[in-house]
């Protein structure tokens, strides 16, 4: 049994029927349209590329990335003008979904190449570690703006709104369970601003002490003085008083020290000056105070404050303990051992038994 082919329907159920010489003309105008706005806007990026100070961003990558982006939604569009792309999709057409893919792509690779910018140039720089936490705040941005916008674009916003407000309930309870994550991810973009730390600082946060391994959005991570890894949340370090032991360039170093009772003060003080001033990491200014801090039980204790490089902190304050001990050791000046006198209310009789 032969079964009869309509052909004119099975045409005209095609896109390309809708074909019209107007059509045509609406598609190549858009598409000339396109180009010459593309064109434009790249020798605009490129031109601004040379005067300003923004060029993570403001390059000639980003212009060849617009120019293309304009292009292909150009044609896209161009194809949607036709029929060709008319489909109905999910409520939205086929040719929004395209587009709004498009854009978000593009997006992510203009934001993955001004990453890659920031990186480099804070590593020509010297400042590599504030400039990672600056790429991953404008990566993380860019990229979010650029889905709302594609959401738009594919006429998912509408829709979008509706699901949240019908999910209010849901969404509360969500807001309560993702509070913490929240408060360390505002806290993170605080911490950006505020600087109290970067990568690399010794400090003391927290409770814990070591040096910044890394910062990220949520959570600080920190190399203890032992080799260990600790996260802390971003939102306990920004609420935390924050020890920064390397943020000047220069930190005191102060060692207490004892002499004996029997020994000249003055001369103990001499022998000190003498080895600070043959102590090349020592700083002459500001210049280190010596003075007599107490005269306690066993000895005179003598206060030595020097001021030191930071990153050279730890080795001058050893080098000092040890000089000192050495000094006084050859100029004879007795750094004295506790010591007590025991006295007792009634005479204390011993009895000595003979053999």
């Amino acid at each position: 049994m032969e079964i009869p082919l309509n052909t004119t329907s099975l045409f005209s159920s095609m896109p390309l029927a809708n074909i019209t010489p107007i059509s045509v003309g609406k598609a190549i105008f858009i598409l000339i349209i396109g180009l010459i706005l593309a064109n434009l806007l790249k020798k605009w990026i490129i031109e601004l590329s040379r005067t300003t100070k923004y060029v993570w961003i403001v390059n000639e990558d980003t212009a060849s990335t617009v120019q293309k982006l304009i292009i292909i939604i150009a044609m896209v569009y161009s194809l949607d003008t036709l029929g060709i792309l008319a489909i109905e999709l999910a409520g939205t057409t086929l040719s929004n979904i395209i587009a709004a893919f498009l854009v978000f792509y593009f997006s992510y690779l203009i934001a993955k190449k001004s990453k890659d910018y920031l990186l480099m140039s804070g590593a020509k720089k010297g400042n590599l570690p504030e400039m990672q936490l600056k790429a991953k705040l404008f990566y993380y941005s860019l990229l979010l703006i650029a889905f709302l916008i594609a959401l738009n674009i594919a006429g998912f916003t509408g829709r979008l709104t509706t699901l949240m407000v019908a999910g209010g309930i849901t969404g509360i309870i969500l807001g309560f369970s993702a509070q913490t994550v929240i408060a360390n991810f505002i806290s993170g973009i605080f911490m950006y601003f505020d600087k109290p730390l970067k990568i690399g600082d010794p400090v003391e946060v927290a409770g814990y002490s070591g040096v910044v391994n890394d910062i990220r959005i949520l959570s600080t991570r920190i190399r203890t003085w032992d080799g260990t890894l600790v996260r802390i949340p971003n939102e306990k370090v920004f609420n935390s008083e924050i020890r920064n032991l390397q943020k000047f360039p220069a930190r005191r170093v102060d060692v207490l020290i004892g002499i004996s009772y029997k020994e000249d003060i003055n001369r103990a003080i001499e022998v000190i000056k003498k080895t600070l001033e043959d102590m090349p990491l020592v700083l002459a200014e500001p210049e280190p105070a010596i003075y007599v801090n107490e005269l306690a039980d066993s000895s005179i204790d003598i206060y030595v404050k020097a001021w030191a490089p930071s990153e050279k902190w730890f080795d001058v304050r050893s080098t000092i303990l040890k000089k000192l001990k050495e000094a006084f050791d050859k100029e004879g000046i007795e750094i004295p051992f506790p010591q007590r006198v025991n006295w007792f209310a009634e005479e204390l009789r011993v009895k000595v038994e003979k053999d």
